[in-house]
Order: structure tokens, then sequence, then C-alpha cells
């Protein structure tokens, strides 16, 4: 980092022993550092000398960091320096708005040494590779984490992080449709060291024994050469969706690939290092499926390193206004929705209600309101037409039903002559089974031998 020997960093922070702190890290780390404790002292610090990066409190006795930043834009026309938000108590609205504002990235306190380094280096290395560029035209490096103050979620992502810090070591993200498993998996890449290099997600669900090796390694044809997952994500992480649906064939191989610690093109020659880390997703419980001899132990124990549970929607509801606020800034952002005030019985209603869907159904219903919506409030009858909407089955005649029998039995003959004919209409393949009727894999294994259903003896 030579060429950032010379440059000026600006703390910001009416904590002392932060300033203090930061001040010390940075300068172990060649950087010329200076503090203020408020907006006020800022201001003349930049007025004296204009940093190259200011690391930047939100919350401050004179001023807030925001109303700051807006200030050095209206002053400057736009931000003359990378600037690095700060807080112990942010919000996610707080976060959202210094980004638009130009903000590099976001760092929560307590600051760990490894994050303040690693972002501090990155903003200004961005300032050094693109000097012509306007700071306000740079792609922000901000990374959302995922939402909610719950008990539940800040362990979850303290869980995360100890992942990420963990180096190269495998990740098995296991959680419900619509849980939230793919922004773990990018929320752990982005915390990582490898947070620069790329991250790739690969439907396994579209690949079989024969060409799951060329996808993921890449193939020789004579002077073609195609580049497979492995060379694309060089560096970085890759993540394996929909790993169930693999056939047995096709997973022993793809226990053989993460096994390796380097790889041979399919047909090549010349023998590549294997330098990703792999992040599987699943619905399913991995080790039940061991038990039923449809996954492959091989394989489980090789993606079972780390493993981290995301839990559905119904288990932290206190997080779902947060997670409608993070939806409404969203869809007003980045799609341009007009923006709807959802009040305290909207939020209520929408808290207590059943989220089968987990985070993306609550993602849809906001995205519908927002749309649909005339005035500028939500109303609870628009969201309970919606919900009921949603809810709605389509009747059955009582004709077709064993209405003579008891309600457990009459279920039972219902749910046999359900599955048995979905199962037939998907082929007898228990993956496509699965995604018809929306349950896991798991707990559709258990439903079938309940009703003494036999997969292997379907045709």
């Amino acid at each position: 980092m030579s060429d950032l020997k010379n440059t000026n960093i600006l703390v910001v922070d009416d904590e002392e022993d932060i300033t203090d702190l930061i001040k010390d890290i940075l300068e172990d780390e060649g950087f010329t550092v200076r503090t203020a404790s408020n907006g006020t002292s800022a201001q003349k610090a930049i007025q004296d000398s204009k940093p190259d990066l200011v690391l930047l409190d939100i919350w401050m006795p004179d001023i807030d960091g925001i109303s700051l930043m807006n200030e050095w834009k209206k002053t400057y026309q736009s931000l003359p320096f990378s600037v690095v938000m700060m807080s112990g108590h942010g919000t996610l609205e707080h976060a959202i708005e210094a980004t638009k504002l130009g903000a590099f990235d976001f760092l929560e306190k307590p600051l760990t040494l490894a994050k303040l380094v690693a972002v501090v280096k990155r903003a200004l290395k961005e300032q050094i590779i693109q000097p012509t560029l306007k700071p306000q035209a740079l792609t922000p490096q901000f990374t959302i984490e995922p939402v909610g103050k719950s008990p539940l979620m800040s362990s979850l992502r303290t869980k995360a992080k100890q992942i990420a810090e963990s180096g190269n070591r495998t990740v098995l993200l296991k959680g419900e449709l619509g849980s939230g498993k793919h922004l773990f998996a990018h929320y752990i890449h982005s915390l990582s060291d490898r947070d620069q290099n790329p991250i790739i997600a690969v439907n396994l669900g579209q690949l079989n024994e024969e060409n799951i090796e060329e996808t993921l390694l890449g193939k020789e044809d004579g002077s073609l050469i195609t580049q497979g997952i492995l060379e694309q994500a060089n560096g970085g992480s890759v993540i394996l969706e929909n790993i169930a649906q693999l056939s047995l064939e096709a997973q022993n191989k793809l226990a053989n690939i993460i096994n390796d610690n380097d790889y041979f093109r399919v047909n090549g020659k010349n023998l590549l290092p294997q330098d990703v880390r792999f992040i599987a997703i699943s619905r399913d419980d991995l080790s039940v499926l061991v038990d039923e001899k449809e996954f492959s132990e091989a394989l489980y124990y090789k993606l079972n390193i780390l493993p981290l549970d995301i839990p559905s929607l119904s288990s932290h509801p206190e997080d779902v206004p947060d997670l409608i606020a993070f939806y409404i800034h969203h869809f007003v952002e980045e799609e341009h929705l007009q923006y709807r005030h959802f009040p305290i019985a909207v939020q209520n209603r929408l808290r207590n209600h059943t989220w089968h869907g987990n985070v993306q159904e609550l993602k849809s219903i906001v995205q519908q309101l927002l749309i649909l919506g005339k005035s500028e409030e939500v109303t609870l009858n628009e969201v309970n037409e919606l919900l009921t909407k949603k809810n709605q089955t389509r009747a059955i005649s009582e004709d077709l039903l064993p209405l003579d029998l008891p309600l457990r039995e009459a279920r039972e003959q219902f749910e046999k002559a359900y599955l048995l004919a979905q199962f037939r209409a998907c082929e007898g393949n228990i993956a496509k089974l699965a995604d018809k009727v929306g349950m896991e894999r798991t707990n559709l294994y258990r439903k079938l031998k309940s009703l003494d259903i036999d997969p292997k003896k379907i045709s």
C-alpha cells in the first residue's frame, strides 16, 4: 500500500477513547491521522487541510453526521473526500441515507481492527485508482446487514461474523423457503477477506453427473478454453444452491472437487489452484437425507463444517416493523415506487400474520401495497384483503371428500391420494415433488413414511 503513505485521515467522534484508539491503529498502519471531537472542530480541520478520508460518527453533541455530510455536499457541490460512517446506535434508515449521500461504507461499533483497516484501505485505494471520478460517481461499498434488532437476529449476525472470519472453511446454511439464506451467504462473503473478489451462485438442480465437472472446473477443447465457476470466482466464494437435488453420483463428484486443493479443467493439462470458499444453502435437513440414503455422507461432512440455521420469520416476529421499513426504503429508492405510510395498526397486523414464505413473502406484500394503494396511508382493510386473497384455497366438492370418516382418517386419505397423484405428475422425482407441494424434502420423507408410501415403489 505504498501509494497510501501520504494520505490524510480525519476521525470525527465525540468519544475521546474511540478517536485515540482509531488514531493509534491507523498510525501503526502508516497513515497520517487527525482527530476532531465534534462537527465544529471537524469543519475547522477540513478548512485547515482537506483530508483524503473522513471517519465520521453519526451521533455528536452539536450536529449529527448525516447533517454534516449534507453541509459538505452543499459547500463543495460533491464530497471532495471519501466518508465512512460509524455508529454504535445507527439504524438501517441512517445507513441508507448515508449511502445515498455518497458514504463509502458504514462501520458498526464496537469496531474490529481487521474490518476498520480493510475498509479504510479500500476507500483510499478507490480514490487512487479512479482519481478523476467524483466521489458520488463511485459505487458504494456499503453492505446491508440482515435486518432485525431481536436477540435471535443479533445472535445470528454474531455467528455469521465469526464464520466469515474463519478462513476457507465450508459453510452450510439451512432454512425455510424465503428465510434469507442468500442474504446471509452474501453477508458472510462481505465480512470475509474475500469480499473484493467475486461471489457466484450455481444452481446445482440444473446439473447432473455428466456436466457438473465441466460447469465447476471448466473445459479445454484444443485452443478453446471455457472457464469454470471455480476459475471465475477465484479468490472469492461460490454459493451452492439446491444441493439436495443433485444425484448421488454427482454429489460424490462434488465432494471430490471440494476436497481437492487444485484441479484440472476437463481435458486440461495444467493444474490450477482451487481458491474459493463454498457456501451451500439448503431447505432440507441434509442429515436426515443421509439417514434416508438420499444424500452422500461424504459430501455432507465436507459441507457441514460451519453450519448456520436461518430461522423462520415466525421465530422473530418483533423484527417485522424493521423489515417493513427496510423494504419501503428499498422499493421507493431503488424501484421508484410511491411512498406510503404504514401506521402502527398495519405494522401490528403484519407482525401477527403467519408468514409461510418468510421474509420473501413479507417483501412481496410490502411491494404490492406500495403499487396498488391509492391513498398516502396504508389501511387495515387493504392489508386484510390482500392477506385473505393469499390464503384462499380452491374449494373441493363435498362429493369428493370422505365425509363419513373421523377427521384424522379423512385427512390421511386425502393426503395420501394427493401426494401419490403429485408424485406421478413429477415422474417419481422427489426433489420436484418437494418443490411442487411446498415441503422440505426431510419433512416430505417423514410424511410419506407416516402415510405408508414408499417412493421407490411408485410408478
